[in-house]
């Protein structure tokens, strides 16, 4: 547009922080639970087959500097993986039942 202020023009919003190495998907396509889901299998995926993450993990690729927010989306997450025969809930180092599971959790791949 010829002519356009481009002190009126429209500015895209900032991206958010991501991890390094998780694409951004866009936030109308991808429903922030389908998100967090694909973060826990793609933080997973780069790490050693014995290797475990926490939640904490996934909330900070999907949510930046609002991962707090995502903290019981991503433990709900991690329960709906678990469902579907992807990965394990631990703590202590022992699979337990993510329905049961109080205080602090780590997730892994399936053994």
């Amino acid at each position: 547009m010829a002519g356009r202020d481009r002190r009126t023009a429209p500015h895209p919003a900032p991206a958010p922080e991501r991890a390094p190495g998780l694409e951004p998907t866009p936030a109308a396509a991808v429903s922030i639970e389908q998100q967090l889901e694909a973060a826990i299998l793609e933080l997973l995926a780069a790490r050693a087959a014995t290797s475990t993450i926490c939640p904490s993990e996934a909330a900070r690729a999907v949510g930046g500097g609002k991962w707090r927010d995502l903290m019981e989306p991503a433990r709900r997450a991690a329960r709906r993986l678990v469902d579907a025969g992807e990965v394990q809930i631990t703590q202590g180092g022992s699979v337990v039942d993510p329905a049961t599971a109080k205080g602090p959790i780590r997730i892994r791949k399936v053994r």
